[in-house]
């Protein structure tokens, strides 16, 4: 499989960084969202993410953003889905909104097509039994800023197949990416561990303890970490945060997963992170 013509489902922040990359690397995308409104400020971010990559390159020009964006056919809908060899999935974290999706996927989608979660903590296994091609279902949580980083979790379902696994493998070195691989339970490696540490983080300010900028400034200073777990939290979107912990929280049935009061306190308050302009930090919106 060539893996030239992609799928993306799913215009916010992590759908943005896929379709951007796979366009930069010569992949056919076509990124779906559900309304005009979200594909139209999809398009914007696409060409400011590729503008200011080029600005900071260096030793060479790299190719007009222009004629990256217009590898990316923005669409309400599965039109030419059919065709698709690969499709990456990046709705939110809610198994009945994905459950639909997957079941409409597996309508238009031909047999041989790979269906790719990039979710943060469902189940593998759970997503696969959704469609009618459990052997072609696998995990891909790609990190954020996804065109900056260069490893991805993988996670093997109970039936994703060898042969999907390898595919995978060779369709994410064609974006530059390696991958992890890992097996299927909610969380994962990466976010079963980040999420108890950065409710933890929200827990310390809360009660008191610290202040955020105090928080992370002890994992920069004292662990040598590049972002402290508040400042990773404000990126990621604590409303992501929050749904991660919840769906944590549901699997396990451990009260360990428990979110911060005042995490819920701050998503209710539309304080989201750097999307919203403001979480446990301040930002200012497109800069």
């Amino acid at each position: 499989m060539e893996y030239g013509n992609i799928g993306v489902v799913g215009a916010g922040v992590m759908g943005i960084g896929v379709a951007q990359t796979l366009a930069q690397h010569g992949m056919r995308v076509r990124l779906v969202d559900k309304d005009q409104g979200s594909l139209g400020k999809a398009r914007e971010k696409i060409l400011e993410g590729l503008r200011m990559q080029n600005f900071f390159r260096t030793g060479k020009t790299g190719e007009p953003a222009d004629a990256v964006l217009a590898r990316i056919q923005f669409q309400i809908g599965y039109a030419g889905f059919a065709e698709v060899d690969y499709v990456v999935e990046n709705v939110t974290e809610d198994f009945k909104i994905k459950r639909g999706i997957y079941h409409d996927l597996d309508v238009v989608c031909h047999r041989d097509c790979v269906f790719a979660a990039n979710t943060s903590c469902l189940s593998i296994t759970r997503i696969g039994a959704a469609t009618q091609r459990p052997d072609r279902v696998i995990g891909v949580h790609f990190m954020n800023p996804v065109p900056l980083k260069p490893v991805v979790e993988a996670i093997r379902g109970y039936h994703t197949s060898e042969a999907t696994i390898a595919g995978t493998r060779a369709f994410l070195a064609k974006i530059g990416k390696e991958c992890i691989l890992v097996n299927d339970y909610p969380g994962f490696v990466s976010n079963r561990i980040l999420m108890l540490t950065v409710n933890e983080a929200v827990f310390t300010v809360q009660d008191g303890v610290a202040s955020p900028e105090d928080v992370d400034g002890i994992f920069r200073r004292c662990f040598g970490h590049k972002m402290g777990p508040l400042e990773t939290a404000d990126l990621i979107g604590l409303d992501t945060i929050l749904q991660s912990l919840e769906v944590l929280a549901e699997s396990y049935g451990d009260p360990k997963f428990r979110p911060s009061p005042l995490l819920k306190k701050m998503v209710d308050a539309g304080l989201h992170g750097v999307k919203s302009g403001k979480g446990f930090f301040e930002y200012r919106i497109g800069a």
